[in-house]
């Protein structure tokens, strides 16, 4: 069969470390045999960001906003070890926290689901997606320690010095602690517009939690907005089949482990932090996790849930053999290629994408798999296959698809 034709340019980001190694491998297997397709590329690599003074990130997430859709490699966040490491100018961003603030995005995560590598929860038969709402909470919270009796309180003074509000917090008898929280409408509607654009693009309903019985406010404010994008998105919804539902967040936990999945389950900041990894670990491996950040005009960014596997990494320096699961990164590249051929109007590429997550999943229900999936493989026989092994074993499978 000839090269399919990519209309439109696919942003490549490039990365890190094990993941930049495995990251090159995929395009030399799956991507160009197979596609006729430009890829503007940006090199997000630790050494070369620090070189633009991170430009390389600001240029790569314009990039985005340009052409709609990006996938890319995991990038190191350098601590003071690595800014040693490399030699470094400084401890540079977060690279998806860079583009995610520039792009207003919302990060949503989904579980790859194999038969032979079953979830943790019985009940879990389809993927539950996770989406955080990455603003405020906890996260720029405030906060002091009381050493002795006093007054703490809340004060809203308005643009003009004018006081307009001031609460009671506690009115403390000994020692103690306090924090303040904000957030911004603004920031809450993007999430909110976010969720909606996954949900429909991806057809599946969606579970929205707070506590607002208890937090009136601050928690109730959240709910306000949800629901009125709710009845914003009526008509949309009733003609992709899916629901909005809101639970309190305890509730929602209780049901969420007898529920099959196959919903969105969006959350606040530290809700959505403690239960993407509780959703992650249930399902089985970080390593089977996809991500994708979805602006709420509708770009889309996606990549592996994971890091730059540093471990295997320095084995791979040492030229010792490596089984590092490439399936959330090729996921990336097949997460970003089919919503390319859905925006393109250009299904050939859409089917492309689905016969490569397909030849994956055969792979490893045929019970070939990199090490970290063995111990969770109920396969009747196993095989152990290096990081390369694995592609190539992919690559067969993929070619007998495309016959």
């Amino acid at each position: 069969m000839g090269k399919i034709k990519v209309k439109t340019p696919l942003v490549e980001l490039d990365g890190d470390e094990m993941t930049r190694i495995i990251w090159k491998e995929i395009k030399d297997r799956f991507i160009h045999p197979y596609l006729d397709i430009t890829l503007e590329y940006y090199d997000l690599g630790v050494e070369y960001r620090d070189k633009t003074d991170d430009q390389v990130t600001v240029d790569s997430a314009n990039a985005i906003k340009k052409h709609g859709v990006g996938v890319k490699c995991a990038t190191i966040t350098p601590n003071a070890d690595r800014v040693k490491e490399y030699n470094l100018k400084q401890e540079w961003k977060s690279p998806n926290g860079t583009i995610r603030a520039i792009l207003d995005g919302t990060v949503f995560r989904k579980p790859i689901i194999i038969k032979n590598i079953p979830a943790a929860v019985n009940s879990w038969k389809k993927p539950i997606a996770i989406g955080r709402h990455a603003y405020g909470d906890i996260y720029r919270d405030v906060e002091i320690l009381v050493d002795g009796p006093g007054k703490v309180e809340l004060v809203y003074t308005d643009a003009s010095g004018k006081e307009k509000q001031r609460l009671l917090v506690n009115d403390f008898k000994g020692s103690g602690v306090a924090l303040a929280m904000h957030n911004l409408d603004e920031s809450i509607k993007s999430f909110a517009k976010a969720c909606f654009t996954y949900a429909l693009s991806e057809k599946i309903s969606i579970w929205f939690a707070t506590k607002d019985t208890i937090s009136k406010k601050y928690h109730a404010r959240f709910r306000d907005i949800f629901d009125n994008m709710a009845k914003e998105q009526e008509a949309a919804m009733k003609a992709a089949g899916i629901t909005y539902s809101y639970y309190l967040i305890d509730d929602a936990v209780a049901q969420i482990m007898k529920n099959e999945g196959g919903q969105l389950w969006a959350m606040m900041n530290y809700d959505g932090d403690v239960m993407s990894d509780m959703v992650a670990s249930g399902f089985g491996s970080l390593g089977l996790m996809t991500s994708v950040l979805v602006s709420p005009d509708g770009k889309y960014e996606y990549e592996a849930a994971h890091g730059t596997v540093t471990r295997h990494y320095r084995k791979y320096q040492k030229g010792e053999t490596t089984s590092t699961n490439s399936v959330a990164s090729i996921f990336a590249w097949t997460g970003a290629l089919a919503k390319r051929g859905e925006l393109d109007g250009t299904p050939e590429l859409v089917n492309f994408a689905l016969k490569l997550e397909e030849a994956i999943i055969e792979t490893i229900e045929g019970g070939e798999m990199t090490k970290d999936l063995l111990s969770l493989s109920t396969a009747a026989t196993k095989k152990e296959l290096d990081t390369f092994q694995f592609m190539e074993a992919v690559q067969k499978r993929l070619d007998s698809k495309l016959k």
